[in-house]
Parts: C-alpha cells; sequence; structure tokens
C-alpha cells in the first residue's frame, strides 16, 4: 500500500495512491488509517475505486463499521467519486448528512477533497 501526504492550506493529507488496492475489510480499513496518522495526516482521502462495493450498501454494516473507526481515531475522511448511480434513499440521506457535518465527506473530485480537507 503505497500513502503519499500533500499540504494543502498547512494542512497534511493522506491519499492512497495505488487504484488496486481495495479495502475489503475493517482490517483494510484500520491499515489505511494506521499508517496515514504514522505519517502524520489526520485527514485522509480515498476513491470510491478504493473500497469494496459494500461500503456502499449501508445494511451490510461496512461502512459504520470503517467510519466508526475513522471517527474514533479523529481522522477526517474524504470519499472522491461518482455517487448519482446510487439509489438507495438511505445511502443518498447518508451521504447528505455526512456532507452536512463535515467529518466524512463524499466529493466529486480530488480538488473539492483537498479544499474541504484543507480548511482548518
Amino acid at each position: 500500500m503505497q500513502i503519499s501526504i500533500q499540504t494543502h492550506n498547512n494542512v497534511p493529507i493522506a491519499w492512497l495512491e495505488e487504484t488496486g488496492y481495495i479495502i475489503r475489510d475493517l482490517e483494510d480499513a484500520v491499515d489505511v488509517l494506521g499508517n496515514s496518522d504514522y505519517l502524520g495526516a489526520r485527514r485522509m482521502i480515498l476513491k470510491k475505486e478504493q473500497i469494496d462495493e459494500t461500503f456502499f450498501d449501508l445494511k451490510s454494516g461496512f461502512a459504520g463499521e470503517v467510519l466508526q473507526k475513522f471517527s474514533n481515531y479523529r481522522m477526517r475522511l474524504a470519499i472522491v467519486g461518482d455517487f448519482s448511480g446510487y439509489t438507495s434513499k438511505s445511502l443518498r440521506d447518508f451521504i447528505n448528512e455526512s456532507n452536512r457535518t463535515g467529518h466524512i465527506l463524499f466529493v466529486p473530485s480530488m480538488d473539492a477533497a483537498m479544499e474541504e480537507l484543507g480548511k482548518k
């Protein structure tokens, strides 16, 4: 797993470089989170494609487990991708509520993720 750190507005932000790496379970998520924290970042960007699709099925509980870890470790997270293809009302509500509170963000681009996470 290759994690890079980029600073935006003097805020270190971690992002997973590898497009082929997929977070398939809670252990993968904790590894990514822990490595980012070790590198000095308290904010992280993941691409939608880097997360197993079960994450977006809220009934699976996978999203809740992963996001609880990010919350417990006080690591802000932006997930980058096109979420318009999901028709689940509960997922759309979850995305809207997450974006409103700002700890976990669902954004359309890396630039938007950097801008939001780079705010103090």
